[in-house]
């Protein structure tokens, strides 16, 4: 690897969606974050070391299907747990759904209350 300067920060990720505080809120309690912001129309959330995310409202936004073999998903968030079980029983009680089609027994794939797919595997295993 080389040492190269970096151009720019990442500053936030911002994720399209129907309703921003709805997800602001789902996204605060799965990783322990708080709300900063959050109305209709946007929504955002600093966790853990600052890391921000924030949730855009966009008219007519649809949830990717899963599984997703079209490429519509375009990205997901892989979350690290300790207890692959207790983090889905957890996230469903916030509002988190379950897909009946699962990639494999050491990953398990939920979707936030607005449709987007979101993994969860073993934190040992990064």
């Amino acid at each position: 690897m080389t040492d190269t300067k970096a151009l720019a920060a990442l500053a936030m990720t911002t994720i399209d969606c129907t309703d921003p505080s709805g997800e602001a809120k789902f996204w605060a309690a799965a990783l322990g974050g708080e709300v900063t912001y959050a109305d209709e129309n946007y929504g955002m959330v600093v966790h853990a070391g600052g890391q921000r995310l924030g949730f855009g409202r966009v008219e007519g936004w649809k949830a990717p299907g899963w599984p997703n073999t079209s490429g519509t998903k375009q990205f997901h968030l892989d979350l690290a747990v300790d207890d692959l079980a207790a983090a889905e029983e957890a996230l469903t009680a916030l509002g988190a759904t379950k897909p009946a089609e699962q990639p494999s027994t050491d990953w398990t794939v939920l979707r936030d209350p607005d449709g987007h797919p979101f993994c969860l595997t073993k934190a040992a295993n990064w």
